[in-house]
């Protein structure tokens, strides 16, 4: 089966596109990625999305972007494909994400109609209207409505395509959030464990935006940070944040680290005199420091020889070598294409596996991530 994973996070960068053959040969998993690109989102874009992460966010305009991101994730896919050379009628199935706008998982449960809750809009119905594909997408829900917070769904994809038979590995997404697998080693009675550590280029590409008066919408390769120094108090006081103590599994997204929180920094940073670089040199340490932290307490139980980073966030060479310089020196450092996915094209492999495995009836989510009380057949679905 031929599947076109589609993925758009945090960041709101774009709309990531991998296309991939999926088969099962003697009961094994067999996958070839043919294509990864993303189609970037122009600033007017971005901008509207991120009004619409706003709970205040009119609902009119939030119901009309839903329909908005189905036409533009089939524009961008067909166009995608012919850069490729890959004929749409190949395709056998497109699995979208969506856009998340908002993620809720705990609430307040006096609440009589309070629920966790999350939305990911960019209609499939639309999608598959436009395409005349087969669309499974919104997998989030079905997780929540057996207990989970609906995130995080890599992990499954890790247990599957990464998991050693030697060693434990922590298999590493630094998107906008990062978030982390534990992986013993195979036939190990350790637990696989995984959850979002907090930020990762989220606010790092926050400060970038308010240095430069939005001319970068991050900081390329680190550059910015590296001029800085980081304030190590302030980042005492900074990683004390509730989320940081609260037990696993749990996930989070810009309800806690977004706007909010950037601009409450951004003036902690002016109070303290500090420079914005030295803002973007610690909330670089930030986010290495809080991740660097929960992959220390699995060393040693999980026998962690190897950390595999994926994400927007390997290519900051600030962010890495903070990072490095935070776990021990026995630790090894590799990339998901070290083990033959792209890095950046991860999470849009990932949602391509999820939706090849919902079509096929076969459970695509893992309970120890989630916090489920089963595992699911997650998404759902808008025929060609």
């Amino acid at each position: 089966m031929r599947v076109c994973g589609l993925m758009s996070g945090t960041s709101l960068d774009g709309l990531d596109i991998a296309i991939v053959d999926f088969s099962f040969e003697e009961g094994k998993l067999q996958h070839d990625l043919l294509h990864f690109v993303t189609m970037p989102y122009d600033g007017g874009l971005k901008q509207e999305l991120h009004k619409l992460m706003d709970p205040a966010a009119p609902l009119h305009l939030v119901s009309s972007m839903n329909m908005y991101l189905g036409e533009r994730y089939a524009e961008s896919l067909t166009e995608a494909l012919q850069q490729a050379g890959i004929g749409l009628e190949t395709i056998d199935l497109i699995s979208s994400h969506g856009q998340t706008i908002w993620h809720e998982p705990a609430v307040e449960q006096k609440r009589t109609y309070a629920r966790p809750n999350t939305m990911q809009i960019g209609d499939i119905a639309v999608l598959a209207e436009r395409t005349g594909k087969t669309v499974i997408g919104d997998f989030r829900t079905r997780d929540m409505a057996a207990g989970g917070q609906g995130a995080p769904l890599v992990p499954f994809a890790d247990q599957v395509l990464f998991q050693s038979e030697l060693i434990g590995r922590v298999l590493l997404n630094i998107g906008g959030i990062a978030n982390m697998t534990v992986l013993p080693r195979r036939g190990s009675e350790q637990p696989i464990i995984a959850y979002d550590t907090g930020p990762g280029n989220m606010v790092i590409d926050a400060c970038a935006v308010k240095a430069t008066s939005g001319q970068r919408s991050f900081d390329k390769d680190g550059l910015l940070a590296a001029g800085g120094t980081v304030d190590d108090e302030w980042i005492d006081r900074l990683t004390s944040h509730e989320y940081f103590a609260a037990p696993a599994p749990k996930s989070t997204g810009r309800e806690l680290f977004g706007f909010t929180f950037v601009e409450k920094f951004w003036a902690d940073g002016d109070e303290r005199g500090h420079s914005s670089a030295n803002k973007i040199a610690t909330a670089t340490m930030l986010t290495a420091s809080t991740i660097a932290t929960e992959i220390q307490r699995y060393i040693e139980t999980h026998d962690v020889k190897e950390v595999i980073v994926s994400g927007g966030g390997v290519h900051n060479q600030t962010l890495m070598g903070f990072l490095k310089t935070l776990l021990p020196d026995d630790v090894k450092f590799a990339t998901t294409a070290d083990l033959g996915i792209h890095a950046d094209a991860k999470e849009a492999f990932v949602f391509a596996l999820l939706g090849y495995l919902g079509i096929n009836k076969m459970p695509n989510s893992l309970p120890a991530a989630t916090g489920a009380e089963k595992a699911t057949i997650m998404g759902k679905i808008a025929w060609g």
